[in-house]
């Protein structure tokens, strides 16, 4: 009788030889399913499914499974945030693992539904964030405009009230537009060129020479430039011609000393020198040896000038008062009186030796001042004038009431030719005969 196999009973979950290779039962089957899913973050799950261990894993239903997983990690995570308890960080640590293992797996069909959630939400939020902004931003638009507005309104009226709003910018006249189609006027480069004898105007400055002259002193320079100027109206000269004669008198004897007997003999050949450089015709050399009443000789007076250029070295353009009180008279905007009562004023200054200590370009400016003083010009200074200048009104007192008090003096002094020559209504227009601006003068409070 044959005998039957008795096969051994094996234990739960272990396989089974059947014709030389091993199976498993379905619980050991469904241990293998479940190592695999335990791979992609499935152990949670696998407790709550005790009840059903021979339902197949289908996708559908292990997506429900990383889904519930899922929640449940974050109840504990948002627990553990409000409690403050401390996790099983080696157990956790595998779940947490394995939950972001299932994220990144399932994040391709997650990430249109994110998308779409959250993108409203981030413009509900910027847009909430951007209103308060753009209020703030207007409020203080307005607000600024109504300070500054008051602020403006306030400070333009203390300065209405207090008498100080000015607009120099206003006040500012443009003495060129009338000579802009005029060439010779040079409208271009007068600034330019007005710039340049502003720099250079103190090196062709003379000093003071006078200690350094044995022989002579201020009263003979005096009446030599008296003479020179009763010349200079009778052979009708321009005025360029004698303000250039007295530079070069007192450059050449800052440089040189001259003996009394000579010393006419340098005026008038200071006068031959400054007819050739600006007269189309100069005077002759006899006709100067005739006027000084044959004093001197043609070739005296010839040596002499040889001798004067080659101490100055052959400079002769030179920038004189004339040079900015045509600018000057020009930026005063003139009628005749004011522009002859300038000059009359100016050549009072050449004659007396003390003006020597001031620039030319202030002599001319102090002329101007002091002018418009004497004709009650109101305002005596303006922007324009400080601007074309240079100067202030501060700055120009000093040598205005030093050529004021010259003028105060004229009608007694001895030396009588400039005092005539602008007491004449023809050539001076009678401005020597204006009272003097006594305002000017110290102590006239």
């Amino acid at each position: 009788m044959a005998s039957r196999l008795i096969v051994p009973q094996q234990p739960r979950g272990e396989a089974i030889v059947v014709g030389g290779k091993q199976q498993k039962k379905n619980d050991v089957a469904e241990g293998r399913n479940r190592r695999a899913l335990g791979d992609i973050g499935n152990l949670v799950t696998v407790k709550e499914i005790e009840g059903k261990p021979n339902r197949p894993i289908t996708r559908s239903f292990c997506a429900q499974l990383l889904a519930n997983a899922e929640a449940a990690e974050n109840k504990k995570q948002a627990c553990a945030k409000v409690i403050g308890a401390p996790t099983d960080k080696d157990a956790a640590g595998k779940k947490v693992g394995a939950v972001k293992a299932a994220q990144k797996k399932v994040a391709v069909k997650q990430k249109p539904k994110e998308v779409i959630e959250i993108s409203p939400d981030t413009e509900v939020e910027e847009a909430k964030q951007e209103k308060p902004v753009i209020k703030k931003k207007d409020g203080e638009a307005k607000s600024k405009k109504k300070s500054n507005t008051l602020t403006s309104v306030l400070t333009a009226r203390s300065k209405a009230a207090c008498g100080v709003a000015k607009k120099p910018k206003e006040q500012i006249i443009d003495i060129d537009a009338a000579d802009i189609g005029n060439e010779l006027a040079a409208v271009e480069y007068i600034e330019d060129i007005y710039k340049f004898y502003k720099l250079v105007e103190n090196e062709s400055r003379p000093h003071d020479y006078m200690d350094m002259q044995p022989e002579i002193n201020e009263r003979m320079r005096a009446i030599l430039i008296d003479w020179l100027v009763d010349v200079h109206r009778k052979f009708d000269l321009s005025r360029e011609t004698l303000y250039l004669t007295i530079n070069i008198i007192d450059r050449f004897l800052a440089i040189k000393t001259m003996p009394r007997k000579e010393f006419q003999l340098v005026g008038i050949s200071a006068m031959l020198m400054a007819s050739k450089y600006e007269e189309i015709w100069p005077p002759a050399v006899d006709e100067l040896v005739c006027l000084s009443d044959r004093a001197y000789t043609h070739e005296q007076i010839l040596v002499m000038e040889k001798i004067i250029l080659g101490k100055l070295e052959w400079t002769l353009t030179v920038p004189t008062p004339y040079v900015f009180l045509v600018r000057f008279i020009k930026a005063s905007i003139p009628d005749q009186k004011l522009e002859n009562m300038a000059y009359f004023l100016s050549e009072l200054g050449m004659m007396h030796y003390a003006t020597i200590m001031y620039c030319p370009s202030m002599v001319a400016a102090s002329a101007v001042f002091a002018a418009r003083c004497t004709l009650n010009k109101s305002p005596a200074w303006n922007e324009t004038l400080k601007l074309h200048t240079g100067y202030s009104e501060e700055q120009l007192m000093d040598c205005a009431q030093l050529l004021v008090s010259f003028h105060s003096m004229a009608s007694k002094s001895n030396l009588q030719v400039v005092y005539r020559k602008y007491s004449n209504p023809e050539g001076g227009g009678a401005v020597a005969l204006f009272p003097p601006a006594k305002i000017l003068l110290p102590g006239f409070a």
